[in-house]
């Protein structure tokens, strides 16, 4: 869980550049790239903390394993679900908001168990520790385009 602390971190230091944007990176802002990782975060962690230990079953999935030995999500190639959409208004207090929310969902990623899950809609049921996996993945892809953003 350190590696993705140090991921939210490092976007937390990107709050202050939440209007700006980049046409040729993306539609979007910075803020709002911050905002769905931190939504995504936070909405996948209470599903893991709701579900049944009892009910996970790990079952092979090619989209996983391609995108495993990739190490990336290729830019543009997924649909996020609604619930992790930003709104259409994005401030720095909001952000200061949802940031604080993640960081207190986080606290209690420790005490969950191993088969604790969350179904992701394509690499299906992920455990903890692939949950884990997924959140570095997703939350690093965002950051890399919130850097390029603010590279222009």
């Amino acid at each position: 869980m350190q590696k993705l602390q140090n991921l939210i971190s490092q976007l937390e230091a990107k709050i202050p550049f939440h209007e700006k944007t980049n046409p040729t990176v993306s539609k979007s802002t910075v803020g709002w790239q911050i905002e769905h990782s931190l939504k995504t975060i936070y909405q996948i962690t209470k599903m893991v903390k709701n579900s049944n230990p009892q009910e996970y079953q790990r079952k092979f999935n090619k989209s996983k394993l391609f995108i495993s030995i990739l190490g990336f999500i290729p830019r543009g190639k997924a649909k996020a679900p609604k619930v992790v959409l930003p709104d259409d208004i994005i401030s720095e207090e909001s952000l200061l908001l949802s940031l604080q929310k993640v960081k207190l969902a986080l606290q209690e990623w420790d005490s969950f168990d191993k088969n604790c899950y969350f179904p992701h809609p394509y690499f299906g049921n992920l455990n903890k520790k692939s949950t884990e996996w997924f959140l570095n993945l997703h939350t690093n892809h965002h950051l890399k385009i919130v850097n390029d953003i603010c590279k222009a």
